[in-house]
């Protein structure tokens, strides 16, 4: 049950509480976490329907221990307003009588959190999977499923399902300047799946190196260690990527419309270079549109396949606008790669065909995009609050990269971002430093930085993950 328990907890920021029932143990770790400061006096918490909803309860155990906790003192609770946490400290005569906790107890600091688990979550790469949207996707899935015919179950084009690659060709020359047709769209398990099927190819064809930017995923990296490829690191300034490096490497992975993590576009005469340099060479551009639809404050930045169909692969997923858990990505192969990375793939359809009906279903339908624009203001709030609490709690620190995406980064004084990182392991803050994703080989200027997830917390834990931030910036 404490297994269960350190799983449930995490939205509220719950410690395990016990076992002797659920109602129980949610109780008691409500109360652990107002009266040790956890949940600060004032704190408005989620309904009973939504906590039920993160945390996997049945609806009435969630709103009987609110009402437990009321009735105790804790928490406070009114018509229209909602559950909040009480005014006043536990064990003090402005708060409730502290029954859990022996009087000699009291007042007693809280010791530091040794590192485990963490309690707030601001990795980048994760949307707020609590949003994901079930009720629209189980629709689609039966409208799917019920017009679907019945070879769609069989083994299938090892491309993937022409409705999908259908819906994708329209949508993504609609909303990112993609210029292809289905026939040219291949349907992977994710990222890593298209990437793993593109360095077999590649080494197949004599490819020795890859160039990547100074900045990016190391798991992207060793995908092309494993298929004997080398990665080398392209010059990293103000400008983004230096495209003018290219040598004679068999290809490049950029990201040209949103730079992971540094949060740049790709600079104009830049992304005409790295397209030069293909048409040049032969050698394809592999394009990661890993957050695309995601821009607030500037227009748009299409894709660069657009510029060069026949040199660029295009790559995308549904991984930051819906949920990795769905595995589903897809490729735009120019005619010169179709035929080997299709039989790369296998001659079967290797990607869960109910899923990709679902899909098909869910963009032709508009709740896609319906899905998109709703999560693209949500995020633009999250932006929006954390650039101002950041300037407002730590003006030293400089917000960058925020146009556009679901991550920021935030540039910290020199010297200061190793401990600013192991200040947030103790807070039981999970992130990233900037030289988490700085290659091996890179050729950048060494910088401080922090890479904060701002879409990672479901929206219960926002604020918390928000405040944990801003205690460990200088």
């Amino acid at each position: 049950m404490a297994d269960s328990w350190a799983t449930l907890g995490v939205d509220l920021h719950l410690e395990p509480a016990g076992s002797h029932g659920l109602r129980k143990g949610l109780t008691d770790a409500l109360r652990d976490a107002v009266r040790t400061g956890r949940l600060a006096p004032g704190t408005r918490l989620p309904s009973s329907r939504g906590l039920a909803a993160d945390l996997g309860l049945a609806r009435n155990t969630v709103a009987e221990a609110y009402a437990d906790l009321v009735a105790e003192g804790w928490l406070t609770a009114r018509q229209g307003s909602g559950t909040s946490v009480a005014t006043g400290v536990p064990g003090t005569p402005s708060g409730p009588r502290d029954r859990a906790v022996p009087p000699s107890a009291r007042g007693v600091p809280r010791r530091r959190r040794e590192p485990g688990r963490p309690v707030h979550n601001l990795v980048p790469g994760t949307p707020d999977l609590a949003a994901f949207p079930r009720a629209e996707w189980l629709r689609a899935a039966r409208r799917a499923l019920a017009t679907a015919p019945f070879d769609a179950l069989g083994y299938g084009d090892p491309r993937g399902r022409p409705e999908l690659r259908t819906a994708l060709a329209g949508y993504l020359a609609r909303v990112r300047g993609v210029r292809t047709d289905p026939g040219a769209v291949v349907i992977t398990a994710g990222f890593s799946h298209a990437l793993r099927l593109l360095g077999t190819v590649l080494r197949a064809r004599g490819a020795r190196t890859v160039a990547v930017e100074s900045y990016g995923l190391d798991a992207h990296w060793g995908l092309l260690r494993d298929a004997g490829l080398t990665a080398r690191a392209l010059p990293y300034d103000g400008l983004g990527t230096d495209t003018g490096a290219l040598g004679d490497e068999g290809a490049v992975l950029v990201t040209p419309a949103h730079q992971f993590p540094m949060g740049t576009p790709l600079h104009p005469d830049r992304r005409a270079a790295v397209v030069e340099w293909a048409r040049r060479t032969g050698g394809p551009v592999l394009e990661d549109d890993y957050d695309g639809e995601f821009r607030y404050d500037r227009q748009p930045v299409g894709a660069l396949q657009g510029l060069a169909p026949d040199r660029v692969v295009y790559l995308g997923t549904a991984s930051k606008s819906l949920a990795p858990g769905l595995r589903l990505g897809w490729m735009v192969l120019p005619p010169s790669l179709l035929e080997e990375v299709t039989a790369a793939k296998g001659s079967i359809d290797t990607c869960g065909v109910l899923d990709q009906l679902t899909l098909a279903e869910f963009i032709t339908s508009g709740a896609y995009d319906r899905h998109v624009r709703s999560a693209r203001l949500r995020y633009r709030r999250r932006r929006d609050a954390l650039a101002a609490a950041v300037a407002d709690r730590a003006p030293e620190v400089r917000v960058t990269g925020i146009a556009a995406g679901l991550h920021a980064v935030l540039r910290l004084p020199p010297g200061t971002e190793q401990s600013v990182v192991q200040a947030a392991t103790w807070q039981g803050l999970a992130l990233h430093g900037l030289s988490f994703h700085r290659h091996p080989t890179a050729v950048a200027e060494p910088l401080d930085a922090l890479v904060v997830g701002y879409a990672t917390p479901p929206d219960s834990a926002w604020t918390g993950a928000l405040e944990a931030l801003c205690r460990v910036l200088p």
